[in-house]
């Protein structure tokens, strides 16, 4: 699908056959575009990264490819390989890595809070000076019972370290509750 340059309003890519010029039904403006049949195949179709045939349009980043689409931020040609889907939009890598660091995509996560990690710290670290785990314990437990669901790492998915805070606030808390008991017995 073509879009006006002005407007953005989408147009049929048979529309501009022959070189014609076309008008633009959202604005009005003249335009002329050359279509590339790798741009007119359907978007499903698993095109394979083959080399490039005389006269078709070539991958900005691999020369030897043929391009399947064109990037929507930059409007380089793309091929398979370079093509990263993002909000539906087909982006290259450079504008993928541009748009990281600006945060300019919703969908891309740029950061994520490791709340298993921050549960078994609260859980564990205070055990070296055992006090404070009478705050801690109760807050890791509320951390790994409020953030269970919650994304972990992109590389670690298990839970192991929700399971470990769990078990170490417990004991601490089983710990506390013993102590009090015998407090409470002796006097």
């Amino acid at each position: 699908m073509v879009h006006c340059s002005k407007c953005q309003t989408p147009l049929e890519d048979d529309s501009f056959a022959g070189g014609q010029f076309v008008s633009c039904a959202g604005c009005g403006a003249l335009l002329q575009a050359d279509i590339f049949p790798a741009n007119a195949a359907p978007s499903d179709c698993a095109l394979t990264p083959e080399e490039k045939q005389e006269g078709e349009a070539s991958c900005f980043f691999h020369p030897s490819k043929r391009a399947q689409t064109t990037c929507s931020s930059c409007g380089r040609f793309i091929c398979a390989l370079c093509d990263m889907e993002l909000e539906g939009r087909s982006i290259c890598p450079v504008c993928l890595e541009s748009g990281a660091k600006k945060k300019k995509f919703a969908d891309l996560e740029n950061e994520r809070t490791l709340y298993d990690h921050i549960a078994l710290s609260v859980a564990a670290l205070p055990m070296l000076f055992v006090w404070p785990t009478i705050v801690t314990a109760p807050a890791a437990l509320f951390l790994v019972f409020r953030y269970w669901k919650a994304p972990c790492s992109i590389v670690g998915k298990k839970r192991w370290r929700f399971v470990a805070a769990f078990a170490f606030a417990a004991l601490q808390i089983v710990g506390w509750i013993s102590l009090l008991a015998i407090i409470v017995a002796d006097a």
